[in-house]
């Protein structure tokens, strides 16, 4: 009976010694997530609305709830951002997510996925939209318009501080 206590209270605690790691490990994860997320947020929200000389920040158009940055191996992130446009019929709702997706390519320092939405019933044409900024031809086409490419570069230019 003694050896059976033994080897049950053995078992016990490197079972409670094993979780605990796990729990660092996971709060480790956790906490590089939320770091991502503000490094996500850090690089969008200076971006210009189209239409008026506010940020997207400003406009409450991004917030950092609306960023998720979830793990998909060691050193690549699928990185999805919700972005609200300020009117539900927002004719630049496109181009607001266009500019998203090329800011954030051109400065994450780490391997990345993105995904682009409009957050739920926040727009009239909201899944045409979020075809549109998530389809990789249709990105491309759009950054060969020479017009659409300048304005794009206008929203994304760092601000002078």
């Amino acid at each position: 009976m003694e050896i059976v206590s033994g080897l049950v209270s053995y078992a016990l605690a490197k079972f409670l010694f094993l979780s605990r790691l796990s729990n660092k490990e996971d709060a480790g994860k956790i906490k590089k997530m939320e770091e991502k997320v503000l490094e996500v947020y850090d690089i969008i929200r200076t971006i210009r609305d189209p239409e008026k000389p506010n940020s997207l920040e400003e406009l409450e158009v991004v917030a950092e709830e609306c960023i998720e940055v979830k793990s998909l191996d060691d050193d690549e992130y699928l990185i999805i951002i919700h972005f609200k446009p300020t009117v539900p019929h927002c004719s630049l709702a496109t181009l607001i997510g266009l500019c998203l997706r090329v800011k954030l390519q051109r400065c994450l320092p780490f391997k990345h996925k993105l995904e682009i939405y409009i957050s739920q019933g926040s727009h009239s044409t909201e899944e045409d939209i979020n075809k549109q900024i998530n389809d990789k031809e249709r990105v491309a086409a759009a950054m060969e318009n020479p017009n659409l490419r300048e304005i794009v570069e206008q929203c994304v230019i760092e601000p002078d501080d």
